[in-house]
């Protein structure tokens, strides 16, 4: 027996397939029969990679007596919360209205027929444990409320539908923009920060990669010591800790303790993409190894187990494996002795901590750096060459060893903002590393998107199995934008140019909130939901809104397009008075706050072919955060007159900044004497 989510593509959606409740996917299907059966609605969001979703699958959606109570009470709607984040964003904060505790996966709430929830949680097992209330428990009450108490849901959604619409600011009247929430918001950071183990606040413990980018971008226009090494500390911490595949490279979704050391096993494209970068930029401030190391583990990670065959980079890799999670990663010394070499365990087993007692679960041990090479080196009286190398061996015949394994289950759909941000990792650490394959990986994910998701000049969101559908969302349009830009610094090519303008026409034209600001998460042709979000804080993947400023604004002063610029500006005073008071939310807002305050500088060089390689190849080594670099070789035809700049001999730069060019130069050296340093975003 199977249901209605047999001809999904969602793989989520896929596994409760031949469930004995009779689901259905989000449409006008099961909204109707809600309505016309006066029944209430059972929405489950949640996803592939998640271990509590596949928990409560198990215990009640495969469970024959639970799927009979939910089939007679409820219409049942099942929502991967990946594929339609706009439903999630929305069904999320009523989750916290009603309940004003933090959401998560799986999110259970029970709708009436319009679409309003009145009651809902997260997980909740079958039977009463824990102190959580069991399912059928719950299903009972809510079943007995829903036909006896529909004066009192009515005013409760009344109630909730006015408290969604305070969560959208209003127009923001007049604005005078300065850089005081930026010495504020690190400031905030600065007391959560956790200087024993680095990141933010107590367990369980998120990358929280916008956080970091935002303090080296404020240490490079400030000098502030603090804020350079919170970001640094921070991402040396989670490069040796266990939230970092210490075999096969990659950052597993969030830490469960504040050492870093057990993750929750999932590894998230989102995540990675942007940590990619993270590394690049640390590798280069600082020249350590650990960072290059984890930078090229991400990279070879996704190259290796995340890009399909036609470019597109898939979603996630599962937290369990036969069933448990985190089995695929962990080891018993036992098991690692059996592999290794008698003089690579005496390397490794110190080195991953298996000289210490067991860190998870069933005497087992999840890997990360226990003790440093260096101090190995020094107790065996080997070279630390030597040191690296039997290291170097163990990691590969380790990983070999788990490739034999039972992998956990990859989602393989193809998602546009996700890509995006991976798309712009693998460009930009691409080109600071001096990694052409990561470049090369990136243009093939664009032109896989631009090929199979983009139509008629729209984006389409998802894509599995031959099949692209579903409008795309804010975040789609403007991350791939953003990528765009980072894409051209690292490898120009006309049609990443073209694509991005007509990524900026459709951003503008079908998201942009012209009477007071901003952008609306989902399209203006967009279906209708209770809500319409328009999001300005950062969570787990940055602001929609702050990346749309942010991509808009660059391409505006690349192109000489105010009507772009204008739209950034717009954006960041309607978010500008929460700014100014809780900064440390917004930090990809804040990002956009310094390059309006001073206007990026662009760099374009003009040469014949194969000149201009050496050039950027030393400009790859500053830390810019607020330069844009073009390299358009004279090959390169039918430029925007802002970018067709001459080709004279050799090679040549020109550099603007806030509408002012400086004459051409023509050697390297004295365009880094030009350029270092450079403008100082935020101090004006």
């Amino acid at each position: 027996m199977t249901n209605r989510l047999k001809s999904e593509t969602s793989p989520y959606l896929q596994q409760h397939a031949d469930n004995p409740v009779d689901w259905y996917p989000w449409g006008e299907e099961a909204l109707a029969l809600a309505r016309e059966q006066n029944k209430p609605i059972l929405l489950s969001i949640g996803y592939s990679a998640c271990h509590w979703c596949h928990v409560m699958a198990h215990e009640s959606f495969e469970d024959v007596e639970t799927a009979a109570m939910m089939n007679r009470h409820f219409i049942n709607i099942k929502v991967d919360r990946e594929e339609r984040p706009d439903l999630d964003h929305i069904y999320q904060t009523a989750h916290h209205m009603l309940t004003e505790r933090n959401g998560g996966w799986p999110l259970t709430l029970f709708l009436t027929p319009d679409q309003t929830p009145f009651f809902g949680g997260t997980y909740f097992p079958k039977q009463a444990r824990h102190g959580l209330p069991g399912f059928m428990a719950v299903m009972a009450r809510v079943d007995e409320i829903y036909r006896t108490r529909q004066d009192d849901i009515a005013t409760q959604n009344a109630s909730l539908l006015r408290a969604f619409g305070n969560t959208v600011p209003g127009a923001p009247g007049q604005v005078d923009f300065s850089d005081a929430p930026l010495a504020q918001a690190v400031g905030e950071l600065a007391q959560s920060f956790d200087r024993v183990h680095g990141g933010f606040g107590a367990a369980p413990k998120f990358p929280r990669p916008t956080d970091m980018a935002f303090l080296l971008r404020y240490a490079a226009d400030t000098g502030d010591l603090d804020a350079l090494q919170m970001a640094l500390y921070t991402l040396r911490k989670m490069a040796e800790g266990g939230i970092n595949d210490q075999l096969g490279g990659g950052f597993c979704r969030y830490s469960v303790d504040a050492q870093w050391a057990i993750p929750h096993f999932e590894k998230m494209l989102y995540d990675n993409g942007p940590l990619l970068a993270l590394y690049a930029d640390a590798a280069a401030l600082s020249g350590e190894a650990v960072y290059v190391r984890t930078a090229e583990g991400i990279g070879s990670w996704v190259m290796r187990e995340m890009q399909s065959p036609q470019g597109g980079y898939y979603s996630s890799l599962d937290a369990d494996s036969e069933h448990e999670e985190g089995k695929f990663y962990v080891w018993t010394p036992q098991q690692v002795a059996a592999v290794l070499s008698a003089e690579e365990y005496a390397v490794a087993a110190p080195y991953f901590g298996l000289d210490q007692p067991p860190n998870f679960e069933h005497q087992h041990w999840n890997l990360l750096v226990c003790t440093p090479l260096e101090t190995l080196a020094q107790a065996r009286q080997i070279p630390l060459s030597q040191a690296e190398a039997l290291l170097a061996s163990a990691q590969a015949k380790l990983l070999a060893a788990r490739e034999q394994r039972v992998r956990p289950g990859r989602d393989e759909k193809i998602l546009v903002s996700w890509n995006a941000l991976m798309i712009q990792g693998m460009a930009h650490a691409g080109w600071r590393m001096n990694q052409p394959t990561w470049i090369a990986s990136a243009q093939r994910a664009v032109d896989f998107i631009r090929n199979k998701m983009w139509c008629n000049g729209r984006l389409l969101a998802t894509y599995k199995d031959g099949k692209a559908h579903l409008n795309a969302y804010l975040d789609d349009y403007a991350f791939l934008l953003d990528a765009l830009l980072e894409l051209m610094q690292a490898q120009f090519r006309p049609a990443d140019l073209s694509f991005a303008r007509e990524l900026a026409e459709a951003l503008l034209a079908q998201f942009e909130d012209t009477e007071v600001g901003g952008f609306y998460f989902p399209s203006h042709d967009h279906e209708p939901l209770i809500h319409r979000p328009k999001p300005g804080h950062d969570n787990a993947m940055p602001s929609g809104n702050g990346i749309a400023a942010h991509a808009l604004q660059r391409l505006g002063h690349l192109l000489g397009e105010p009507r772009y610029i204008r739209a950034a500006e717009h954006t960041l005073a309607l978010y500008y008075p929460t700014l100014a008071r809780l900064g440390a939310g917004y930090m990809t807002l804040l990002m956009t706050l310094q390059e309006l305050l001073v206007a990026p500088r662009i760099v374009i060089l003009r040469g014949l072919s194969g000149t201009t390689a050496t050039w950027t190849e030393q400009l790859a080594q500053h830390n810019w955060p607020h330069t844009l670099i073009l390299a358009l070789e004279a090959n390169v035809e039918g430029l925007p007159e802002a970018l067709d700049k001459p080709v004279l001999s050799g090679v040549s730069a020109w550099i603007c900044h806030g509408g002012h060019c400086l004459p051409p130069i023509h050697d390297c050296q004295v365009l880094l004497e030009v350029c270092s340093p450079e403008p100082r975003a935020g101090l004006a």
